[in-house]
This record gives C-alpha cells, sequence and structure tokens, in this order.
C-alpha cells in the first residue's frame, strides 16, 4: 500500500490488482490551505485495473454539511453521502463546511471522464469521517501508466468560493476547456415541454413563439414529439429523427417561418436512445448496452464503444443543422451513457474503447467540433445531472433537472449549478404552473429562478392576462439586471436550509432575494444600487445594512409591474423593512 500526507492527514491508496504499484505524492499549492495529491498507477505490462480507494480520516470539527455538484446539501453525520461521477454524469467534487457557510474541506478530482465516486461516512465510535475516492469503477482498458490529481482546499473561505476555484482549476485544464457561450444562449426561452408535450404541431409552436417574443423570449425550444405522431411518453420511436410527417410535414419551412418571427430554434433529441419502433432497431442489433433477450424493453441505450455508432450520431445532428436551419440542440440523456452489467466487461468485436465513459467522451466531444465546424454559435444545452467540467467542454448551457411547478427545486438545483458552471450559461428548468393560480403564486416560479437564465413552458395564449403582464414585468426586470443577476458574484446563503437568501453584486449594483421568513442580510452597499425581490409570501422584506448608505430613492412593484411606492428614505446601519408585496421588487438608489 501507499500513502501520503496532506495537511496532517494520512491518505492511503488500497485495492487489490496484483502487478499493479499505486504511488502517491503530496505537494503543496499556490496558496496556503491548498495542497495537490498526486496519483500514479503504473504496471510493468498492460494491466486492466480493478478498483482503487484513497482513503483518510477527517475529524467532524465544524463539518457540518457536504454539497456536490447536484446532489441536496446533506448532514455529514450518519450514513455515506457520496457523489458518483464520469464524463456524462456529475462532477467529481466533495465539499464539506460548517453552519456559517465556511469551507471545512473540499476536495476534487482532476479525472472527470472514468467513473469514480467521493464520499465520506460517519463514524459514531470517533465522531470521524472516513473520507473516500474511488478510482475505475467501470471497466477500463488495460494500462501501463496512468496519473491524475486530487485537489484539497481547507481554506476558510465560503463554500461557493471553494468550489468555484475548483471550478476554475477545471476550466484551466486544456482537456476540460469550456464551449464559447453565444449570447443567444444568455437569455430568455420558450420551451414546449411541460406545455404540450408530445402534443406539439408547427401552427401552435409558432404562435407561442409570435406570443413569447413579444413578451421578451428570445429562442424556441422544441422537445419530444416532433419525430413521432403518438402523443403518449416513452422512447420506442426514437432512434431514427425524421419529422413525423402528420406533425412536421416541412420542418424547414416550420424553422423558417419561427426564424422570421425574430426568434432562435433549438430541436430535442435523447441521444442514447433506440427504439424498437425505429428503423435503427434493426440496423444496431449487438450495438446496445443494455440488450433484452427476452423482449420486453420498448427502448435501449446505443453502446458509444462502436465507431459506427459515435458516425451515427454525429450525423444525425450534423444533417439536421444543415437541412433544417437549426440554432442549436436540446441534447437528452447523455448519463445514460454508463456501464451495464449486461456489457460492461465486453470490449473488442468492433468496438474501438473498452471504456463506455471514454467513449462518451470521443462521442460528445465530436459532436460539439463538428456542429461548431458547420455553425460556430450553436447552442447545445444539458441538464443535471449531466454537467461538470467535461460537459462544459461539449455544451454551452446547463440546465436545473426537471422540477415542474417546483420553484423550490428550481432555486436550490440552480444554486448548484451556478458554484460549477463558470462562464457556461445555466438556465433554470422550464417553469410552468396552474392557470388558475394566484398571479403571485406563479410569479414564484419564475422568481426562484432569479439568478439563471429563464425558460418558461407555459401556453401563452391560455393564461390569464395577469399572468403574461407578470412575465412581461419578471423578464423586462431580468433583462435590465441581467449583469448582476447571471453575471454577477453570487452569494447563496445557508444551504443548509436550501438557500433562504440568496445575493448577487457587482461593481454598480447588488441584487437580493428572499426565499423563506422574508429576511437578506447584505453587504456593504456603498453607492451601489440596491434591488430587492420578495419570494415569499410575507408582506415585507427585511434586510440588515453593515454601514449606512444615507437617503435614496426608493420604488416598490408588484409583480405586473404596478409602482406601489416611489418616495426618498435615509438609510442608517442596522435592520430595515420595505412593505414589498408577495412577488414584488423595490429598487434604492441614489
Amino acid at each position: 500500500m501507499s500513502n501520503a500526507t496532506i495537511f496532517g492527514y494520512s491518505i492511503q491508496a488500497e485495492h487489490s490488482n496484483e502487478g499493479l504499484d499505486v504511488r502517491l505524492a503530496a505537494r503543496p499549492g499556490e496558496a496556503p490551505g491548498i495542497e495537490y495529491l498526486d496519483v500514479r498507477v503504473c504496471a510493468k505490462s498492460p494491466l486492466r485495473p480493478r478498483p482503487i480507494t484513497l482513503r483518510w480520516e477527517y475529524p467532524a470539527l465544524e463539518a457540518h454539511h457536504r454539497t456536490g455538484a447536484t446532489a441536496p446539501t446533506q448532514l455529514c453525520g450518519m450514513g455515506r453521502p457520496r457523489v458518483r461521477a464520469g464524463a456524462a454524469q456529475n462532477a467529481p467534487v466533495y465539499c464539506m463546511f460548517n453552519y456559517a457557510g465556511v469551507n471545512r474541506m473540499t476536495f476534487a478530482l482532476a479525472d472527470a471522464i472514468n467513473t469514480s465516486e467521493l464520499s465520506a461516512q460517519h463514524a459514531e465510535e470517533t465522531a470521524r469521517l472516513t473520507c473516500r475516492i474511488e478510482l475505475f469503477l467501470d471497466p477500463a482498458p488495460p494500462l501501463t501508466e496512468y496519473r491524475t490529481v486530487v485537489r484539497f482546499d481547507t481554506r476558510p473561505i465560503r463554500y461557493e468560493d471553494a468550489l468555484g476555484a475548483v471550478s476554475d482549476w477545471w476550466a484551466a485544464m486544456p482537456e476540460y476547456a469550456p464551449a464559447p457561450v453565444p449570447e443567444h444562449a444568455r437569455l430568455p426561452m420558450y420551451s414546449t415541454w411541460y406545455s404540450y408535450h408530445l402534443d406539439i404541431a408547427p401552427e401552435a409552436i409558432e404562435n407561442e413563439c409570435r406570443l413569447a417574443k413579444a413578451l421578451g423570449m428570445e429562442s424556441v425550444i422544441v422537445d419530444d414529439g416532433w419525430q413521432t405522431e403518438v402523443k403518449y411518453r416513452g422512447y420506442a420511436w426514437c432512434g431514427d429523427w425524421e419529422p413525423a410527417p402528420g406533425k412536421f410535414p416541412d420542418l424547414r419551412a416550420h424553422v423558417d417561418r419561427v426564424h422570421a418571427l425574430g426568434m432562435k430554434y433549438l430541436l430535442w433529441f435523447s441521444v442514447p436512445f433506440v427504439g424498437v419502433h425505429a428503423k435503427a432497431y434493426a440496423r444496431f442489433q449487438g450495438k446496445f448496452l443494455d440488450p433484452d433477450p427476452e423482449g420486453k424493453r420498448q427502448w435501449f441505450v446505443l453502446d458509444p464503444r462502436f465507431p459506427e455508432v459515435r458516425e451515427y450520431l454525429i450525423g444525425i445532428y450534423e444533417r439536421a443543422l444543415r437541412e433544417y436551419g437549426l440554432d442549436g440542440f436540446k441534447l437528452d440523456f447523455v448519463d445514460c451513457f454508463t456501464a451495464r452489467e449486461q456489457t460492461r466487461d465486453a470490449f473488442g468485436e468492433g468496438r474501438d474503447h473498452a471504456s463506455v465513459t471514454e467513449a462518451a467522451d470521443r462521442l460528445l466531444t465530436d459532436v460539439i467540433a463538428r456542429l461548431r465546424a458547420i455553425q460556430p454559435d450553436v447552442m447545445i444545452e444539458f441538464r443535471q445531472p449531466y454537467i461538470g467540467p467535461a460537459m462544459r467542454k461539449y455544451g454551452n448551457m446547463f440546465r436545473v433537472g426537471d422540477e415542474p411547478n417546483h420553484a423550490a427545486g428550481n432555486r436550490v438545483g440552480s444554486m448548484l449549478l451556478r458554484a460549477l458552471s463558470g462562464r457556461t450559461a445555466v438556465h433554470s428548468d422550464m417553469v410552468m404552473w396552474h392557470y388558475d393560480d394566484t398571479v403571485e403564486s406563479a410569479a414564484m416560479q419564475l422568481l426562484h429562478a432569479l439568478f439563471t437564465v429563464p425558460q418558461i413552458s407555459v401556453r401563452l395564449g391560455e393564461i390569464p392576462k395577469s399572468h403574461v403582464a407578470m412575465i412581461r414585468r419578471y423578464l423586462a426586470f431580468w433583462r435590465e439586471h441581467r449583469d448582476v443577476l447571471l453575471d454577477g458574484k453570487i452569494r447563496p446563503l445557508q444551504p443548509q436550509h436550501a438557500y433562504p437568501a440568496v445575493y448577487g453584486e457587482t461593481a454598480t449594483k447588488v441584487a437580493a432575494a428572499a426565499y423563506a421568513n422574508g429576511f437578506v442580510p447584505l453587504p456593504a452597499i456603498g453607492e451601489r444600487a440596491l434591488l430587492l425581490v420578495n419570494g415569499t409570501f410575507e408582506r415585507r422584506v427585511a434586510f440588515e445594512l453593515p454601514n449606512a448608505i444615507g437617503e435614496r430613492r426608493v420604488r416598490i412593484w408588484n409583480c405586473t409591474g404596478d409602482l406601489l411606492r416611489d418616495q426618498r428614505r435615509r438609510f442608517a446601519a442596522g435592520l430595515h423593512r420595505l412593505p414589498i408585496p408577495p412577488a414584488g421588487t423595490a429598487a434604492i438608489e441614489a
């Protein structure tokens, strides 16, 4: 066994690989509180590695909570909270912090391609955490040498800053250089998924686009249903990716009409799936990750280890980009490219990769390269949990995982994405609500996704006029203050309580949202403008100023944009409250 010492903790490498040597070496980082562990695996002759575990004991001193790339924040108590990551799922990072949101230890793995697991398990006898990084959890090709690095950060900084530093560390690696982000990827979008599901048609989409454009949306994402005549869910008709003639007799003409309205057009594809009703089903027999000898399945996951599979998929997207005049793609379910029990150990026989994750990386790397060769500003959307450093090089839009009519879920998911996504555009899950709901309640779906690019998925011609006014007001507010909401330095407070308050700041603005009891602690404001958002049903927002800001103009609006108050008021240091109505906003300016 090999070991090394990081911050006084002995890290051991454990494995059962005969003929394989694991060497660990610690080295100092670029600042006090940062250290690196170099991991080298070597063998005299090619050897397929079995799992290797890096293990150390960490005293649970003010290590109250942990968070990863997509998992909700959990207690660092009983159980074994873990993050499983690979090329197309999650990110290999694990952050432990205290009740004040201060980092205690964040560790991250440089290898974001091969499947790994990061965890910490609490021991009752000692109140210590057994931390683990497990490598080679999925079959890997024979090797004579493998190298990776683990980054440790124990600086007493905000947990989101520790995660942001990991994101920057990955982004600086040439193998994870993030894809460029087109401007339209940073502007509001309309989605057909929750509003129509599979019951879509060109006329309905074009009408929604006409209404959406007038409200401030700049792109439409046409989701599942364009490739099949059926209107019930499932993927048995996926795989050929030809427009359903009864729904879309001329997809290019339809896309051209949407473009004429001033909207960009993105189209959905479930990347790995081939259904039993597709012509591709017979073509790719023997090239699925999940074969079903009993014939009970309706769709299957293609095996990206076959070069003809990768070429088939890339060719579909190239053809769609050229023939239909698309502006981007929603590439779905790429996290299904994982090793399966039936085929995990299958090598050769036409496969040019032994590892499923390596093959998925090859596929997605080639997808973005070849699409950008045709259209440099192509938009590619992925959603949680397939986010992370590898995914940033394939796509330029990361969306919160499915949270229909769940404002809090959108809030939590968006904060986790913002912490690790750098300049990649972070989008809300498509917001939707019951059309009979109050306008204030409907507005909560948008306000809880305030610090992301909004996606909206309601039938704009069927919602009440007050809801239309609310959307118009919200999108105007968001676009006016996008500089701070999307590009500002974000501070998501108290993740252990699902972020009851969040604020962002730039050199000229501070934007703060209250999501729990209507209270927001603020940084020093100085001469900057202060925006307040009431994401609660309280009829006021309370906030604390660390310093006096003097006399300011105060304006308060309700959620449909009616100006309720315009007055001047003096603000000393300390606690204040403003009568901001539920889902309302306020601006405090010089």
